[in-house]
């Protein structure tokens, strides 16, 4: 067990090294596509060292994107960095967002984005051409993909090493909301209001959206808001997949939303172990109540690592910020 301090060195600017959109001339990015148990399609990228010796045995890594997100935002940055250092790396987009399929755009089903990341082992394992050791697969999730992959590793012990950035655990949100703010009561008015949605939807009407980044800023727009407005609607971090209009990123589906409320993805976390397990998250960060959470109930080896100073969103993308060294050792070592 250990719990360790990230060594940022800050920049001058107050960027810290924003750099959603980094690309490196040492990694070719290929667009990928596979299918999942379910035989639907998830798109992906796959990032490779230009210079690897393609014969050998090649270690991976799987990165997911934060909840609302797409592979563009965050997964591609991290996927580029680990490439960078020898593995061969995928991200790829959740089921019903980015590039992948399902319908209706948008959609919740925390069981399906889990599933992704098995779909991607499955990939990884059968192509010749990278020659991924099958026994030397690990995967990363940023915000609530972080729920996705414990979810995910649960139930398929073929990934070997099991990282989170900034976790969010989706069950325990749509249920409590942050810190236990939304009670019960609370919640069931969220859960009438998505069945009404239901009605309208089998009755003919429109399909609804919730939740997400907020589309404008106001006077009361929370600091929450405003940090998850500073990455998604501006140049930092905005990216809109095609078929897709830019009022509806990172928004889900108001009637399937609450799917989440079912999802309780660190119920039996223990049972990972002796896989490790590693939790990144910044000491000022609005979610680091999951981190904490996942952490104390996820079995051994685990370790916890606050990245000082940092906040939520500051692990999508503030490359000084974001300890990769970190990442790169925790997979070298457990990927062997």
């Amino acid at each position: 067990m250990a719990i360790g301090n990230a060594v940022s060195a800050m920049a001058q600017n107050m960027s810290y090294g924003a750099d959603n959109f980094y690309r490196s001339d040492n990694v070719t990015v290929q667009p990928v596509t596979f299918p999942t148990q379910y035989r639907t399609t998830v798109a992906g990228n796959m990032f490779i060292l230009n210079n690897i010796n393609r014969s050998a045995d090649m270690p991976a890594v799987i990165v997911g994107h934060p909840m609302g997100a797409v592979k563009e935002q965050s997964a591609n940055l991290y996927a580029t960095k680990l490439a960078e250092q020898g593995f061969v790396t995928i991200s790829l987009d959740a089921p019903f967002w980015g590039g992948s399929e399902g319908e209706p755009r948008n959609a919740v089903s925390a069981e399906l984005y889990a599933e992704a990341f098995s779909a991607a082992v499955d990939y990884l394992g059968s192509q010749n051409f990278t020659n991924v050791d099958r026994e030397r697969i690990g995967a990363l999730g940023i915000c609530g993909s972080g729920s996705f992959v414990i979810s995910a590793a649960k139930i398929d012990p073929r990934m070997k090493a099991i990282a989170t950035s900034s976790m969010y655990n989706m069950g325990a949100v749509a249920r409590h909301g942050l810190r236990h703010s939304q009670d019960v009561e609370q919640r069931k008015e969220v859960i009438a209001e998505a069945a009404n949605q239901r009605w309208t939807e089998v009755d003919g009407g429109e399909v609804q959206y919730t939740g997400g980044t907020p589309n404008h800023l106001t006077a009361n727009t929370t600091a929450v808001g405003r940090e998850f407005y500073d990455y998604y609607r501006t140049s930092r971090g905005e990216f809109t997949p095609r078929d897709t209009t830019p009022e509806l990123t990172t928004h889900p589906t108001l009637s399937s939303n609450t799917k989440f409320m079912n999802f309780y993805p660190f119920n039996d976390i223990e049972t990972i172990s002796p896989r490790p397990m590693l939790f990144i998250s910044g000491d000022q960060a609005h979610s680091r109540e999951f981190s904490e959470d996942a952490y104390a109930n996820a079995g051994e080896p685990k370790e916890l690592f606050w990245v000082p100073g940092a906040g939520h969103v500051d692990l999508y993308d503030r490359t000084e910020l974001i300890p990769f060294d970190k990442l790169t050792h925790f997979f070298q070592t457990n990927l062997v």
